[in-house]
């Protein structure tokens, strides 16, 4: 991992600065990605704005920056990037601080802001040897993601192509999915959820892998697949079917024909059943069969209590007596087969027999 601390003037950080949807934001005569296109659009407030060129014009210094060096030999900013944009915007006349633009300024007030310096550590080295160490320092102002920092380390035209995908409010992915992912698409959760279900958790190495490759139309093709099957087979939307986890259930039960007027039908009735305190597992366990997804609900401890004292400490199973704290309550008739977390339903076994019961 190599690190270098460079100054960098403002005049050859405004050099060829650009501001478009179709190339981002760059500058530095072209060689800097300050935003790449679609990455996230927030922008400071103008306070935050003029704070950072009252800085410059008084030649106080600003916080250091991050750049990542790219293999092709360009940059990438990791951190400081509304910082740059605030000078470049004010160079360039976008906004006026203490009523004047940047035109308006006398010559030598021009030269002072930009012959200031900037201090820019650039970063190189291995994917992975920058991945840690993005990770390990200590950015200052707006806290860079996770996905943020590996979309820096496996920068190039996979990353860009994804972005415009899953990575801009009112993109493909946010119109299309935004009902079923939690998160942000502009803090990279559109992209990182996607990516994690496609390569099974591997985020980094379904990244390294695609890098370099022209676009990213298998992401965005498996993403469309996972969405048109959940509407498919759960045509009914309810509110807890955002943020399930719908890639892995894809992978696992797409070659599976689902009636879905059944599975609607077991849906409402579980929905409706006070026992079942996790509604949004009721999505897996209807295609899974596994109660743990429910968090059926726990007997409460004056039905233990209650049950203790009829069975008068002797466990329902091997007929031994046990103390309370030794024991543990289980249904009667089993929640499955209609049995309800009630006083008359509770039977207390002690935990040997309650755990052998559980594993059959």
């Amino acid at each position: 991992m190599k690190i270098e601390l460079k100054e960098v003037t403002v005049r050859e950080l405004t050099n060829d600065y650009q501001d478009n949807e179709e190339n981002g934001v760059i500058g530095y005569s072209g060689k800097l990605d300050i935003r790449p296109p679609y990455q996230r659009e927030f922008i400071y407030k103008d306070a935050q704005r003029d704070a950072v060129i009252d800085t410059v014009t008084k030649d106080f210094p600003l916080n250091v920056m991050y750049w990542a060096v790219r293999d092709d030999g360009n940059f990438e900013v990791i951190d400081g990037q509304q910082r740059t944009i605030s000078i470049c915007q004010f160079v360039h006349g976008d906004f006026t601080f203490n009523s004047r633009y940047f035109h308006n300024l006398q010559q030598d007030e021009k030269e002072q802001i930009l012959n200031y310096k900037l201090m820019v550590y650039f970063c190189s080295g291995t994917d992975s040897e920058k991945l840690e160490w993005f990770k390990t320092i200590n950015i200052a102002g707006e806290e860079l993601t996770p996905q943020e920092l590996r979309n820096a380390v496996y920068s190039g035209s996979w990353v860009t192509d994804a972005k415009r995908y899953f990575s801009k409010n009112g993109c493909p992915a946010y119109g299309i999915g935004s009902d079923y992912l939690s998160g942000s698409a502009i803090r990279q959760d559109y992209l990182e959820t996607t990516i994690k279900w496609i390569n099974n958790g591997e985020i980094e190495a379904y990244m390294a892998k695609h890098q370099n490759e022209p676009n990213a139309n298998e992401l965005w093709l498996y993403f469309q697949s996972v969405i048109n099957w959940v509407q498919a087979v759960f045509p009914n939307y309810r509110k807890e079917m955002k943020g399930i986890e719908w890639g892995e259930l894809y992978n696992q039960y797409k070659s599976q024909n689902f009636d879905s007027k059944k599975l609607e039908e077991e849906i409402k009735s579980l929905m409706i059943d006070d026992d079942v305190t996790k509604k949004k597992g009721i999505y897996w366990y209807v295609l899974t069969g596994k109660e743990k997804y429910l968090n059926i609900r726990s007997f409460t401890d004056n039905q233990k209590r209650e049950a203790y004292e009829r069975q008068n400490g002797i466990c329902a199973v091997c007929k031994e007596h046990f103390e309370l704290a030794e024991m543990e309550a289980d249904h009667i008739t089993p929640w499955h087969e209609g049995g309800k977390t009630s006083a008359e339903n509770c039977q207390m076994l002690c935990r040997e027999d309650n755990r052998r019961k559980s594993g059959k």
